[in-house]
């Protein structure tokens, strides 16, 4: 039930991106692959965060610009907060994380 729902929630996260965007490079990417490649990272780090007890998937954004992945929102803890890095850090192709959550409890 856990990796259906991550998987559920991915599917529904990449066919926002896609259909938000539609096929159109943007932001100062240089190619529709890193377009792509982003759109993927940041769907593989909000199915972590989904997966993750800990960190609310709903209270943090993310999103990613040439492998570097932005968090913002709001964390209940500093726990959350360092949870959330750590996992972002965690997945394939991620180059930096810039974590800009407040903590708010």
């Amino acid at each position: 039930m856990k990796y259906a729902r991550a998987i559920a929630f991915a599917a529904l996260a990449g066919i926002t991106i896609l259909s938000t965007t539609g096929c159109a490079v943007g932001r100062g990417q240089e190619t529709a692959g890193a377009y792509v490649d982003d759109a993927a990272i940041t769907t593989a780090v909000k199915a972590k965060f989904v997966e993750d007890k800990t960190v609310s998937a709903m209270s943090i954004s993310v999103e990613t610009l040439n492998g570097t992945v932005q968090l913002s929102g709001f964390a209940k803890s500093g726990a959350e907060k360092a949870q959330a890095e750590a996992l972002a850090r965690g997945v394939k192709n991620v180059r930096a994380v810039r974590n800009d959550i407040a903590v708010r409890p």
